[in-house]
């Protein structure tokens, strides 16, 4: 039975907005105004450390904003706004109100749904609490990673496959494997040393790879010489995305088998900093750039799908586009 986590003493509006006087408490209430959720799950969807959480939560906790619901060793919180006291519960309403469109609550709300998604797995799966286990249990046994790797074995053997700002080469070494020739091409000739030393340490046959220096707005391959392309977290590092666009489909091969390109980046995000920090030109790109872009480069049959964050990933959401010539 859910127990109130404090009682409301005479509590002033003033200590009662102190409380609430932190985006993260904000997003946090927010948040478990939807759910109930243990600590963990909690930390994870507004990606703060465990103790930052903790400490948020027993300001809240001691307001009386959260009900508190234990199960065994967890604990659960959860914000019931009809059982909240009159004077908590007008104040909870103005300010929600008042937070409007905020890309950082839409980026919770998709890692809300995430870990809802890997609890509901967890619970459900195979053959009921065994399912949820199984998970875990082949991960122990073989790792997260070789479903993803195997889905490579549906590229055309016959193909040669350019990946474009290759950086470290963590494209080039999951597609060469399984195709004909891969053209790796990044415009720091340090970065293409460790790709090469990344295949290298992987014991990884690299004869069918040649590593480029060039420029994604000047691509060193011939025109209509390559079956597939991907771009993977790169587009936003350049000024002149349209023209790079424009380049990729110069070297595209028409052909029904190919003529393919599969850009990977962030959606729009307001982390400013990323300009300093890392270089970034574009803070990702909104749902009406990724149209746009693509049609001003000629692209058609664009599919643009929203990649299922990693509640453990600390970054802006992703999306993959594939676009055909």
């Amino acid at each position: 039975m859910a127990n109130h986590t404090a009682t409301i003493t005479s509590q002033s509006t003033v200590e009662l907005l102190s409380q609430l006087g932190d985006a993260v408490r904000l997003r946090m209430i927010r948040v478990l105004e939807q759910e109930e959720l243990a600590v963990g799950e909690l930390v994870r969807v507004l990606q703060i450390p465990q103790s930052s959480g903790s400490r948020h939560l027993r300001v809240l906790a001691d307001g009386g904003w959260l009900f508190k619901r234990t199960s065994g060793p967890a604990a659960y919180y959860r914000v019931v706004l009809d059982d909240l006291p009159i004077q908590l519960r007008a104040i909870w309403v103005t300010l929600r109100d008042q937070l409007g469109d905020d890309p950082n609550l839409r980026e919770d709300d998709r890692r809300l749904q995430a870990v809802l998604g890997e609890r509901m797995a967890d619970s459900e799966g195979f053959f009921g609490r065994v399912a949820g286990e199984w998970d875990d249990l082949r991960n122990d046994m073989f790792g997260r990673v070789f479903t993803d790797n195997s889905l490579l074995g549906f590229l055309n053997p016959t193909w040669h496959v350019a990946d474009l700002g290759c950086g470290t080469g963590n494209a080039t070494e999951l597609m060469s494997p399984w195709v004909e020739r891969v053209s790796a091409v990044d415009r720091s000739p340090e970065m293409l040393e460790a790709a090469k030393e990344r295949l290298r340490e992987r014991g990884q046959d690299s004869k069918n790879v040649d590593f480029l220096t060039g420029e994604l707005t000047d691509l060193p391959l011939e025109t209509g010489s390559i079956d597939v392309a991907a771009c993977v977290l790169v587009l936003h590092h350049v000024d002149e995305h349209i023209d790079a666009l424009k380049e990729m489909k110069r070297v595209l091969r028409t052909s029904n088998n190919g003529g393919m390109l599969l850009v990977v980046d962030m959606c729009g995000h307001d982390r400013i900093e990323y300009r300093h920090t890392m270089g970034h030109v574009h803070l990702g790109f909104s749902e009406e750039e990724r149209i746009e872009m693509f049609k001003e480069a000629d692209f058609t049959n664009v599919r643009v799908n929203k990649l299922r964050p990693d509640v453990g990933a600390s970054g802006p959401s992703l999306f993959a586009a594939v676009a055909h010539i």
